[in-house]
């Protein structure tokens, strides 16, 4: 029992050179990146509260807010200045691209799945749309990935023209379509049909097919490939 509880009274940090870092909790984790509190918070309580700013919206407190969280909201929490937020958002940034480099060798681009599973975490939290155009070769390997748009909450914009003009430049054999909807729903819209139609015809007189529009949305996705609308 004494044992018990002078485990409970460890600091981060001295936990983490005890038990190493898979040992701590999140907000553990948090605390020891913070590493000062404030006369009335330690820095794990702190760490704690900004786990929690989202729970409202999810039901649970999870290390994932900090990649949704803005600068402002971190601001906004007692104990945490612009250099702590900053660090903060800047790991959680770190984390993303570390993510994203680990996974990006395993992406098999015949599979709409896949292909949402890696491009959902970097466009999830996006608040406008983006729209991403994937050049291939003939094996369906990636040659290119571009940004072709960077649109508003509501609207990306895209043209069939600009797409393939960066696809010949890529001399891509075939295409891909991504882009994201800030509200979370991938339900394509009129006008998403409308561009997927233009772009499967464009694609067929060019010789470079539109394997598929990827619309994502918050943790799911749609397909037009997968919709038979390809």
């Amino acid at each position: 029992m004494v044992g018990e509880g002078k485990c409970d009274t460890i600091l981060p940090y001295e936990k983490f050179t005890m038990y190493g870092p898979e040992s701590l909790t999140d907000a553990e984790l948090l605390a020891i990146i913070i590493r000062t509190g404030t006369k009335e918070k330690t820095a794990l309580q702190i760490g704690e509260e900004i786990l929690a700013l989202k729970a409202s919206q999810t039901g649970k407190n999870s290390i994932l807010s900090l990649c949704e969280l803005t600068l402002e909201e971190l601001l906004k929490v007692d104990g945490i200045g612009e250099v702590k937020a900053v660090k903060l958002k800047c790991i959680a940034e770190l984390s993303r691209r570390i993510w994203l480099t680990h996974n990006k060798d395993r992406l098999n681009f015949s599979k709409p799945s896949t292909i949402a599973a890696y491009y959902m975490e970097n466009l999830r939290h996006a608040k406008k749309e983006q729209a991403i155009l994937l050049s291939l070769n003939s094996k369906c390997e990636l040659l290119k990935e571009t940004m072709l748009s960077l649109g508003t909450v509501n609207m990306s914009l895209v043209s069939p023209r600009e797409l393939f003009l960066q696809a010949l430049k890529d001399e891509a054999s075939n295409v891909i379509l991504i882009h994201n909807h800030p509200s979370g729903d991938p339900t394509p819209s009129k006008a998403d049909y409308e561009l997927t139609k233009q772009l499967m015809a464009a694609g067929e007189l060019l010789r470079i097919p539109l394997l598929d529009h990827i619309i994502i949305g918050d943790q799911c996705y749609t397909s037009f490939k997968e919709s038979k609308c390809i």
